[in-house]
Order: structure tokens, then sequence, then C-alpha cells
């Protein structure tokens, strides 16, 4: 099957997904070819990158209007490679506000779309969902709930699982972590995870570093996860500014959630993963108040984190903009500690995740929509 695919993946966690579906695609299909917008573990599994890919980690309204110009740029580009080299199919990746425009452009040009992974529109601008309807050939979707819209409006579309299901692999116990990072197995462990962007840095690490500073390191084990997407001197420029001095955990994300005690994690793919791993946690977010008074009035759910979604519960605290604060990280976290009833009834409704998002794999089965798709 020898075909071009092009791929446009424009974040830490829709790069990982796509990766491994061009895994599975690589192990029967040699001569496939992959190109497009695409991370480290894309490109490690064959993609060729036609773009910087830390480029494109911005989130909030008012980030993404500040580089404008560059996603201008990059639309303008693959609109010419469509019109001139077209590919035998397109395979967007989450990131909605570019790939639905992508989307459009290939649908210009005759070529197939698949959507793994789509647009929340059940949360905010549901209208996408007719233009999913009109854009793509397949929708190759992560959360069941979402198969019931798609079935209303008569859209082609395959729940083929959630990533996560064969992603998350812890390899270390508990022990065999601490000892690899020094740390004391016989404390409390309090993990941080700020975020893969530079924004989230910016906005959340100083504030975590804050609530940190309330634990005493003769009792608590304070570990903060440092993100490879990250810029390494921006987040060590913090840490100057604070006398608190946690344990820098680079990678190994899974045994770092699994093996604390509590976690504090930013919204995004982190919860959703925590929440897998059955750690009772918090989820903490801010963006520029720009941004948030725009999400304020077009968001239509009351949730924003997933696990608190999919389970139609207020199950995970969720600290947003003016709500996270130092004090109030601090206090969900010592109930989390303290409240044993509190903690069990978190673990317990994070269990239900595994029955509802079940056991298929979303690699495999995403890589047979793509070879029905190209035939």
């Amino acid at each position: 099957m020898n075909k071009r695919i092009f791929w446009l993946a424009g974040e830490k966690s829709g790069d990982l997904h796509a990766s491994i579906v061009i895994e599975a695609l690589n192990a029967t299909h040699k001569d496939m070819q992959h190109e497009g917008v695409c991370g480290p573990h894309m490109q490690q599994a064959g993609c060729k990158p036609l773009f910087p890919f830390a480029r494109f980690s911005v989130m909030g309204f008012a980030e993404v209007i500040r580089h404008i110009a560059f996603f201008g740029k990059v639309e303008k580009t693959i609109r010419g490679l469509f019109q001139e080299n077209p590919p035998d199919l397109v395979v967007l990746v989450d990131y909605p506000g570019l790939n639905m425009r992508i989307a459009r452009i290939a649908r210009k040009y005759g070529i197939p779309v698949l959507y793994y992974i789509c647009p929340q529109f059940w949360a905010w601008k549901y209208r996408r969902i007719y233009a999913l309807k009109t854009l793509t050939n397949h929708i190759a979707y992560i959360l069941p709930f979402e198969g019931d819209h798609f079935s209303q409006h008569e859209i082609p579309a395959t729940y083929v699982g959630h990533p996560i299901a064969q992603e998350i692999v812890v390899s270390q116990d508990r022990e065999t972590f601490a000892a690899q990072h020094g740390l004391d197995a016989s404390k409390t462990w309090i993990g941080f995870l700020p975020g893969s962007r530079d924004g989230e840095i910016r906005k959340l690490l100083p504030l975590y570093l804050q609530a940190m500073s309330h634990f005493h390191p003769d009792k608590y084990e304070l570990l903060l996860s440092e993100a490879t997407s990250v810029s390494s001197s921006l987040f060590t420029s913090y840490l100057q500014n604070f006398s608190v001095k946690p344990s820098i955990i680079r990678g190994q994300n899974y045994e770092f959630m699994k093996h604390c005690d509590a976690v504090v994690a930013t919204s995004g793919t982190a919860t959703l993963e925590t929440a897998f791993l059955g750690t009772p946690f918090i989820i903490v977010y801010k963006t520029s108040a720009l941004s948030y008074q725009i999400a304020r009035h077009i968001i239509k759910i009351n949730r924003i984190g997933l696990p608190n979604i999919i389970l139609d519960a207020d199950i995970i605290p969720e600290l947003i903009q003016h709500k996270a604060t130092a004090r109030a990280i601090v206090a969900h976290i010592e109930r989390i500690l303290t409240d044993l009833e509190y903690r069990q009834n978190i673990t317990t409704r994070l269990a239900e995740l595994h029955r509802i998002l079940g056991t298929k794999n979303a690699a495999t089965n995403t890589a047979k929509i793509i070879e029905d798709l190209l035939k």
C-alpha cells in the first residue's frame, strides 16, 4: 500500500496518540509515507515534520490571536501542498482550531479526511458537528458518549476506544521509583503536574510552588513533573525564586501519577491519566483574563475535567481561574490525605472509568479505518 498520509497533531498528547497509530500502520505497510504537523513521537515513528512542532503549543483565545500570523502561514503552506501534491488521506488529530480549517481545504481538493479524536463540540461550538458531517469521511472517536451525537446526525463514526487504555504502563513499583529518584518511600508523596506548555508553566508553576511551601519536608515528599515539551530555562527560572525544593521528575509520568498519595494536575490529558491510574487528585487551571471571559460565555458545560465529564459527576475538585489559589490547593490536598471516607469515594468512582472506556485498542482500530479509507 504505497500511500501518502498527511497528519496534523498540534499538541503533545495528540502527538503520542497519533504516533502509536503510525506504528500500527508501519507494522504491515512498510512503504506508507507520513508527513505533516507532528511532534517527536510521530517523527520517531517515521512522520516527516513540515513545521517546528513547538510553535503549535498555544492554548487560549487571546494566546491564539497573538500567533495568528504563524497559523496563517501554516494554512497557506498546507493549501499549496494539497493543491500541488495532494496526499491520499488527511488524518486530523484533535486540535480543532486549525484542523477544522484544514478539513475544509482538504474537502475542496477532494482529499478524504479522517478525524481522530474529534473536537469537543458538546462542550462548545456544537455547530461543529454539522461541519464534521460535511468535511470528513469518517470520525474515530474516543469518548463513548459522543456516539449518540454522531448517530443522531447520521455521521460515519466509530468508537475506537480511548488511547490511554493501551498507553498507560507502570513499569516500576513505588520502592524502585523512590530509589531511582532519591525519595523516601515512607513519607507522604504529593505530586504537581504544571502542564506541557510554556504558557501553563508561567501561569501555574509559581502557584504550585507557593502551595508546596505549606507542606513540611520532614513529612512530605514533593514531586514536580517537568514536561519535555516546556522550556527548561523557563521552568528553572521559577524554581530559583522559591525556597521550596521539590524533586524534579522528567518523564515517567505514569509512575509519578500512580505512586503519589495525592496529585495536583493542570487541566488536560494528565487529568484523565491520573484518574485512570486511580490516584486522588484535584484539577487546576488558569488562563489570561481575556481568554477566561470569552470561555465563560461560550462553553456550555459546567465541568472542565474529563474524568468529571465522563462520570457525569463532580468527583474531582476543579479550581478554575480566581478559585485557583495556593490556600485552596492546600485545603483540598489536605482533605484528600486526611478524610479517609472522602478519599475512598474518589478512588471508587475513578475505578468506573475502566468499565466506561473499555479495553478496545484505539491505535489498531484507527489504523484499520485508515486502511479502509485508503482502499
